[in-house]
């Protein structure tokens, strides 16, 4: 079988490994939700290729997240709701029509103002959604989404109508008060009721991020990185001593932590 560049040929493989009696019994088991998980971590697989900067895992990446898209389209298709072409359809006029600065009359827009304008034209196609009057002003972010992407979106939506704090200071007091309703649920030794309030605790630094105009999902990826790299300091300097972290106490691998991060401040 000769690989192909073509599109065609994707889908034609996607339809052989759904045909009954003669595909995949594996592929054939599966639904939209079953390989819902997989494109979400296709998704991701994309992300970690870009952040590293690898161009030729990229390629490979895209490619599996594109098989996610033809074989959600091809379930579809056996449903007889719509096949991959309408997506394709879909997703093209969607774009021109959301692209008035280049496809039509609204020309010599600025960086801010096509965002305005991109956020103005998904809000009228929302609401001429039928089921668009029975909606709030929360209504239209995926629950699939990342628990601090979520809640993000959800405060920017809440601040569009007015349901905002005016300054970073009065978020970073609401974080005092949660970070206190913890300490008083764990003297309380209720740990249940100390959980929940950690979830209010990480929504409030969301929002302090978003009136920072940081993105909680990238600079806690970047504390991520920094915390491995750290770490993985004191992992070779304890190594260099004959141990592994499991033989150090935790005040030694405490002053190698502040080691690691004197170095990196100093260069």
């Amino acid at each position: 079988m000769t690989p192909s560049r073509d599109i065609s040929r994707l889908i034609e493989i996607m339809a052989a490994l759904r045909t009954p009696e003669t595909g995949c019994p594996w592929d054939l088991r599966q639904d939209f939700s079953s390989i819902a998980p997989y494109t979400i971590e296709e998704a991701y697989e994309v992300a970690d290729a870009i952040a590293r900067g690898s161009l030729p895992d990229l390629q490979d990446e895209l490619g599996d997240l594109l098989l996610q898209v033809v074989y959600h389209a091809r379930m579809a298709q056996e449903q007889g709701a719509f096949e991959f072409g309408d997506v394709v359809q879909a997703v093209s006029e969607k774009m021109i029509r959301r692209h008035p600065h280049v496809f039509g009359d609204a020309r010599g827009l600025d960086h801010e103002a096509v965002g305005r304008l991109w956020t103005e034209i998904k809000a009228q196609e929302r609401a001429a959604k039928p089921e668009a009057a029975k909606e709030g002003a929360l209504a239209g972010v995926p629950v699939g989404l990342p628990a601090l992407t979520r809640a993000l979106k959800l405060q920017n939506k809440a601040g569009d109508v007015g349901f905002d704090w005016n300054d970073p200071f009065a978020v970073l007091a609401k974080i005092r008060e949660e970070a206190d309703e913890i300490e008083a649920e764990l003297k309380a030794k209720d740990s249940e009721k100390a959980g929940r309030e950690v979830g209010d605790l990480l929504f409030a630094v969301v929002n302090l991020a978003r009136h920072l105009q940081a993105d909680p999902e990238d600079v806690l990826r970047q504390t991520n990185a920094k915390f491995e790299r750290r770490f993985a300091s004191i992992e070779h300097a304890l190594a260099a001593r004959g141990k592994s972290p499991k033989q150090a106490t935790l005040a030694q691998m405490d002053t190698l932590w502040d080691e690691a991060k004197a170095s990196e401040k100093q260069g």
